[in-house]
């Protein structure tokens, strides 16, 4: 992946976002300066993946602080205006601790709000570097077919999904730079294909080798022996290790432990919820039924169906052999949680 890529950069005077939804056919860019564009940005998916999505609301509190000088608001709308970016994905955590993080330095005006945002985009593109080689490092120590490795993982945890680097395929680009990945195979991720539109497409640039596979085939491919291990992100993590991931985790999760193969979760510490104790507090995020009654805008459906689209689902604690963090291992069904190592 080239390393100029970047889902969120501040320009200046506002955000540059890669419209996520338009890949991998084009390439473009969002401009955001106003709270609206940018709260509507992250609801329509043109930035995804709780990682970026926290430093898109990073710089959000510096969008609102820019648009409420243009327009003279007072304190309370402006207070109004950051909430309304803090709340614009409810599941993920990442994005409301970023907010909260960066708008507490609103008192010390842009300088100091464009500080912070910064700060929170540098250091998870470092964390996530860390995240890389701890993850690789430990698949090598515990899983070891005297052959480089066989990883399959779920939706879009790249560049695309955070500052940079990324969080489980940063473990999987890590991999393939020691020589150690022998294929990857990728999850198509329903109803939106973040697999195969951006995973892929992220493969691609990094000439690793890989296949889309339909979600139905994730759980024949491990039960097969196909797979050394299964490696994803997560939108909120319950003190517990209960993991909440893009619908479909926990089937992958299912069929790793039925098949003795290690189920990973990559994310940064901000992801972690220590508030939220277990997976049943986590707020699940519904979508627009069209997104699965539909198909590029034609109904594929009776025209009497109903759609269910959760954007996410929960994976108990005691199927993740690990979580991976900037911080090391934590070996989650062996005991170790969240809630013990991470205060």
């Amino acid at each position: 992946m080239p390393q100029e890529l970047r889902a969120v950069e501040w320009t200046g005077s506002g955000l540059a976002l890669i419209d996520q939804t338009l890949l991998p056919h084009r390439t473009e860019t969002v401009v955001v300066r106003d709270v609206d564009t940018l709260v509507g940005a992250i609801q329509r998916l043109v930035v995804r993946g709780a990682p970026a999505i926290g430093a898109a609301g990073a710089y959000g509190v510096a969008i609102a602080l820019l648009q409420g000088e243009r327009e003279d608001w007072k304190q309370g709308r402006l207070r109004e205006a950051v909430g309304r970016i803090r709340q614009a994905r409810p599941t993920a955590v990442n994005l409301m601790v970023c907010v909260d993080r960066v708008a507490a330095r609103l008192p010390e005006g842009l300088d100091a709000v464009l500080e912070e945002a910064a700060a929170v985009q540098r250091e998870d593109v470092e964390g996530n570097r860390a995240m890389g080689a701890f993850g690789a490092d430990w698949l090598l120590e515990k899983v070891s077919p005297g052959r480089p490795l066989r990883i399959l993982t779920h939706c879009n945890t790249g560049a695309l999904a955070t500052a940079g680097w990324g969080t489980a395929l940063g473990v999987i680009r890590e991999l393939h730079a020691r020589g150690r990945l022998e294929v990857v195979y990728a999850d198509e991720t329903r109803p939106l294909l973040q697999g195969s539109r951006l995973t892929a497409w992220e493969l691609v640039q990094e000439g690793i080798p890989h296949y889309v596979q339909a979600d139905g085939a994730a759980a024949g491919t491990i039960l097969r022996g196909e797979v050394d291990a299964a490696i994803v992100g997560a939108d909120r993590i319950a003190a517990n290790g209960d993991t909440a991931n893009k619908v479909g985790t926990v089937g992958v999760a299912l069929a790793c432990a039925d098949a003795g193969i290690p189920f990973l979760v990559a994310a940064p510490t901000t992801t972690v919820d220590l508030a939220t104790k277990t997976g049943d507090d986590i707020h699940i995020e519904l979508r627009d039924e069209a997104e699965v009654l539909e198909w590029a805008g034609v109904r594929t459906a009776p025209a009497s169906s109903r759609g269910h689209n959760p954007a996410f689902d929960v994976t108990p604690g005691r199927l993740v052999t690990g979580l991976v963090t900037e911080r090391g291992v934590l070996e989650v069904s062996a005991g170790e949680l969240p809630g013990d190592r991470l205060q």
